[in-house]
């Protein structure tokens, strides 16, 4: 069963966690980041993206911009932008966009429960991207980045957060400037506190990751690690648990995840085209009918062109992994005629989420920075617990979960 409990929260002022609030660091890059926090010092990104403090072309792993977040943040706490809470508490998070609410509960998850597979993952991990995010963590002595939980939705989990949502006012409220809105509330209660964690302990055999298994892992490594260093252990201590926010599963939408390629390896438009005959019925299309809106059916966009593939019934296979849309591409496509046989390294293959629209992906292509895109329907969230319930992984980039979790709002210290 899974174990979730409550602490105490570096979170800002109400004023100003709309100023402090930000994306992901994983989402953008580096100018992009900048952009986003230009003249705003309390932004979060100064810390998860302390890079944007320096000069372009700093390297953002050097251990100097991991110095620089860990001053920035205690910069934060010392200023009262940021304030700890007294005693440990339960939050609720919800998100509104485009008329759609997910309500989540903040807490502290448990890394012998990632261990135990208590909870599930779907995705490998890249060490590389595990590295920076240890190193972040160690420096800061925190984390700063909440990761993406869901659970089998309860009925007893959802009366308390109804009863929470309605009967209090929330301590945030703010719209961002994407037009998510963001409403937090802060459950101290004893009674339902202890009411959550039993539920969790003793009805909740599993949670899963939906989005930030490399944030997930790192946490993980960084808990064992100073376990095995501390003589006095006793499971209790901070670095035990990692920041978590859980979404019933009901309440959660996945969004297409697609994919850009730098060069036709060697092909010919014409010669590409003809290939992909084999395994698909092609046909030419335009924006917006062309995109995706049911399972093995791809929108394409190749030298100034949209087209609609649709799988033929002989590549599609009916196992967990087989009959994903991202499998069918990798094994047709991405790998025989492209040369990408492992997406997650291979330098010549990037990947856009749907958030961006099929435009984005014209543009690059357009631009000359790609030869072709692919855009594809997008996973359900029972594929997902299907495939993390049996063991296997599904192919890197496969999911993109949006409205994305606002940094910031939420830190935990070890």
């Amino acid at each position: 069963m899974a174990l979730v409990k409550p602490f105490k929260a570096v979170r800002p002022q109400p004023d100003l966690a709309a100023q402090v609030a930000s994306l992901p660091y994983d989402v953008m890059n580096t100018a992009e980041a900048r952009q986003m926090a230009d003249g705003n010092p309390f932004s979060f990104l100064h810390v998860s993206r302390a890079e944007i403090n320096f000069p372009q072309g700093t390297d953002e792993h050097s251990q100097v911009v991991y110095d620089k977040a860990r001053a920035n943040f205690y910069h934060l706490i010392n200023e009262g932008v940021l304030a700890q809470d007294a005693e440990p508490c339960f939050y609720l998070y919800a998100q509104t966009m485009n008329g759609r609410q997910q309500i989540g509960l903040v807490g502290s998850s448990s890394v012998e429960d990632y261990f135990r597979n208590v909870i599930k993952k779907h995705e490998f991990t890249r060490p590389e991207k595990e590295e920076d995010r240890i190193r972040h963590m160690e420096t800061l002595q925190a984390h700063v980045g909440p990761i993406f939980l869901t659970y089998p939705r309860h009925q007893a989990i959802d009366a308390l957060v109804n009863e929470v949502v309605s009967a209090e006012a929330p301590v945030y409220d703010f719209t961002a400037t994407d037009g998510v809105r963001h409403s937090v509330w802060v459950i101290a209660s004893q009674a339902k506190m202890d009411a959550i964690v039993h539920i969790f302990e003793t009805e909740i055999p599993f949670t899963y990751i939906a989005d930030g298994h490399h944030r997930t892992a790192s946490a993980a490594k960084v808990g064992r690690k100073m376990r095995e260093q501390n003589a006095n252990h006793t499971g209790e201590e901070e670095y035990n648990f990692f920041l978590s926010v859980l979404f019933p599963d009901e309440q959660l939408a996945i969004m297409d995840y697609n994919r850009l390629v730098k060069d036709l390896n060697g092909y010919s438009a014409a010669a590409f085209l003809e290939k992909l005959r084999e395994h698909f019925d092609v046909s030419t299309d335009t924006l917006p009918d062309v995109k995706p809106n049911r399972l093995h059916h791809f929108a394409m966009y190749l030298n100034g062109q949209w087209y609609k593939l649709i799988a033929k019934d002989g590549i599609v296979k009916q196992d967990p992994i087989g009959i994903l849309d991202v499998t069918i591409l990798q094994e047709n496509v991405l790998a025989p005629l492209l040369g990408i046989e492992d997406p997650r390294t291979d330098k010549r293959i990037d990947f856009v989420g749907g958030i961006r629209g099929l435009a984005e992906l014209q543009r690059r292509v357009d631009s000359g920075e790609c030869a072709v895109a692919f855009a594809l329907f997008p996973v359900s969230l029972r594929q997902l617990m299907d495939i993390a319930d049996s063991g296997q992984v599904m192919p890197p980039k496969s999911t993109w979960f949006e409205p994305k979790l606002r940094d910031g709002l939420f830190s935990h210290l070890f």
